[in-house]
């Protein structure tokens, strides 16, 4: 493999002018960048990428920061990251933290470190205190979990909207005794789509009843089949469900199964996220859709733009719900 030395031979440049070249210096002549180009041509010279980054302190290497990788819901987000970012010229490096404090910190180092140069983070799990004070020094967005009361820039859906709409889309179809599959509430996710289930139920005159609201730290189809163990044991049992994503509801759709009942008959179903996997299910799972692959490419434009030095706005895309045949 031709060395840039070589190169600077064959073109009769010095060293110093073949650097200004592959890295598109104004101050070098046409004719001069001409014969160098031949040369690299000539010889079939790659420049190293590692040393022009390093020297531009640029890895062009950005970090994806997600609680489990093994959650379907990312899926389409990180493609839509994957496919923005190559074409901008930069690679991505999934991050799982496992919601393990350690994890984070390494992540952080390798920012603060110049081994990376931004974050999008998609961890709900996340030390919201030291991303912020790390945002204050390096390019950090947030895509689909967010800090409501932070300054970090994110891409996200309007997650109470979604959920009163869904809730109400149950109310109308004259169920009243609607329970709710939650994850932890310490996630805005969680909360902010109970306040929806909320709404809907108080603007028809409906009770919101603590029996019938099952939480769970577990993101797990599991998690969906207990919840709805428990749900039946109550002396009034509900004729519909509201999960928070599409993990809990096919669980439950399971578990609704297994006891002989019949869906959307006997027990009604929706779910949120629209993952691959809601399709699939008997019966089909109706599901609020969230754009993840745009959510993906958004947030992806949003780190190179902070990387560039550029002003990012928030942003708040449309949702979906999806009508299938759980209800």
């Amino acid at each position: 493999m031709a060395t840039i030395h070589e190169v600077a031979r064959h073109a009769g440049v010095s060293v110093a002018t073949v650097s200004r070249v592959i890295n598109n210096n104004a101050k070098v002549t046409e004719q001069t960048k001409d014969r160098v180009d031949k040369a690299i041509d000539a010889l079939r010279y790659e420049p190293s990428a590692l040393g022009r980054n390093l020297r531009n302190l640029e890895t062009k290497l950005l970090l994806v920061m997600l609680p489990s990788i093994s959650n379907p819901f990312y899926s389409e987000i990180i493609n839509g990251i994957e496919d923005t970012a190559i074409d901008k010229g930069y690679h991505i490096l999934l991050c799982e933290t496992d919601s393990n404090p350690k994890r984070e910190t390494i992540y952080f180092n390798m920012v603060r470190n110049h081994l990376a140069d931004g974050i999008i983070s998609m961890d709900p799990t996340v030390n919201k205190d030291r991303l912020t004070e790390l945002a204050t020094n390096y390019p950090i967005v947030q895509c689909s979990e967010y800090d409501e009361e932070g300054a970090i820039p994110y891409v996200t859906i309007d997650n109470e909207l979604a959920a009163y709409q869904a809730v109400r889309h149950l109310v109308k179809l004259g169920r009243k005794n609607i329970a709710l599959i939650n994850s932890d509430e310490t996630f805005l996710y969680a909360r902010e789509r109970r306040r929806g289930y909320e709404k809907a139920l108080q603007e028809f005159g409906l009770p919101v009843r603590q029996e019938w609201i099952y939480h769970t730290a577990s993101l797990e189809f599991e998690s969906g089949q207990q919840a709805v163990r428990m749900l039946f044991r109550q002396d009034e049992k509900p004729n519909a469900i509201f999960a928070v994503s599409d993990i809990f509801a096919i669980g439950a759709l399971k578990e609704i199964n297994a006891k002989g009942l019949s869906v959307p008959q006997d027990i009604a179903v929706i779910g949120f996220d629209k993952i691959g996997f809601s399709n699939m299910t008997h019966p089909t799972l109706t599901t609020v859709a969230q754009p993840r692959y745009r959510m993906g490419t958004i947030a992806a434009g949003m780190i190179i733009n902070k990387i560039l030095g550029n002003k990012v706005e928030s942003i708040m895309l449309d949702h979906e719900l999806t009508i299938r045949e759980s209800t």
